[in-house]
């Protein structure tokens, strides 16, 4: 699983949501895709950035990732010729920006697997053929809205719900969703660093509702906040934003500052670290799910693949592709009895539809290493 690359292609595409999306930390409309497409003598592969237009939930946002990747990482790929484990080291001098370096990665990992005819799941040590599909809901105009979107989503067959909250939107669509769904409907939320440790008799107001957990409620600096928060609530506490490392993970574990983590790919810098945060948690006894950030077809694929290991044992954000997009630039992940599909293909499993691809596509450079095109 070596081979030298032959280029690296940036394409930006415009993917226009089916709806708003709101969170704490503000509205999406549309997704502004970096895609990253690593080409060999053998395969070629896709990654896809997960950095949102500006710098809200982290600090990389699209533009910054991709001149981050223009100006510092294609020219160390220039001279890369190794096994995709080799990409940390090369990349570990430059700090930050982890979800410029997993774009990268992942599309050397995706064409390198591919040329061995080796899927993702088998590599990172996928035990299941599907994973159960939750969905989260963004916070809505009205809570007789978000009755509705929960309705429409149980009926579609998810098996769990998630609602963003913030202060001013966070008791009251608990109890409604509550009310009107019943205590059997798996529910959790998601506040996105939104509160502080001042909040924590108000936030003490969620621990009734049976909640699955509360996800980052605190900002992502504040372990010993969470720490103590969690000794102030019933409340299952799972962090995001600050697990941005299998040591910050095993940090948070050893502090009590989470009982539940979200893993997220591109916060971590690849799929890589993905596994060896999963597999610290799995030995401390501490569950995971996977997050989204509103993927592609291209970017979902890998993370199904990751949610099929044996320690995700909650449902994640592995939504099917109607969620947030009319039409994907892949064939679409589809809802089956409240499960999505593992691609069994190799790599990430999936081939982007071109014709697709390019009607939204706004931009491509291609960065030339051999001169092969």
């Amino acid at each position: 699983m070596t081979g030298r690359l032959q280029g690296l292609e940036l394409r930006r595409v415009a993917m226009p949501l089916v709806s708003p999306f709101r969170t704490s930390f503000g509205t999406e409309h549309e997704r502004d895709v970096l895609l990253v497409r690593a080409v060999t003598a053998e395969a070629e592969g896709w990654g896809e950035c997960v950095a949102l237009s500006g710098p809200l939930y982290s600090p990389e946002y699209v533009d910054g990732a991709q001149a981050f990747i223009k100006r510092y990482l294609i020219p160390l790929l220039r001279r890369f010729d190794g096994h995709v484990y080799a990409l940390e080291p090369l990349f570990e001098p430059l700090k930050g920006h982890p979800m410029a370096k997993a774009a990268v990665q992942t599309a050397v990992l995706d064409a390198q697997l591919r040329a061995a005819a080796l899927p993702l799941g088998a590599f990172l040590g996928a035990t299941k053929q599907r994973v159960p599909a939750g969905v989260s809901v963004g916070i809505m105009d009205s809570v007789p809205a978000l009755l509705d979107a929960v309705a429409g989503y149980l009926a579609a067959g998810y098996l769990r719900i998630k609602l963003k909250i913030e202060p001013g939107w966070d008791v009251e669509p608990v109890r409604a969703v509550r009310e009107r769904f019943g205590d059997d409907v798996l529910l959790q939320v998601d506040a996105n660093t939104a509160y502080t440790l001042t909040d924590a008799e108000h936030l003490a107001r969620l621990d009734p509702f049976g909640l699955l957990l509360i996800e980052q409620p605190l900002p992502e600096d504040d372990i010993r906040g969470h720490a103590r928060l969690a000794t102030m609530i019933r409340t299952p506490i799972c962090l995001d934003e600050s697990i941005v490392s299998a040591r910050a993970a095993a940090d948070a574990i050893a502090l009590n500052a989470c009982r539940i983590v979200n893993i997220k790919p591109g916060r971590v810098g690849g799929y890589l670290e993905a596994r060896r945060i999963h597999d610290v948690c799995a030995a401390n006894g501490v569950a995971v799910w996977a997050g989204g950030m509103l993927e592609t077809g291209l970017g979902r694929a890998a993370n199904v693949a990751l949610a099929a290991l044996p320690g995700f044992t909650l449902p994640g954000d592995t939504s099917a592709s109607d969620r947030y997009y009319a039409q994907d630039i892949t064939e679409p992940f589809v809802l089956q009895d409240g499960h999505v599909a593992v691609p069994a293909g190799p790599g990430i499993g999936v081939e982007p539809l071109r014709d697709v691809l390019d009607s939204v596509t706004t931009e491509t450079e291609w960065h030339n290493f051999t001169g092969v095109s």
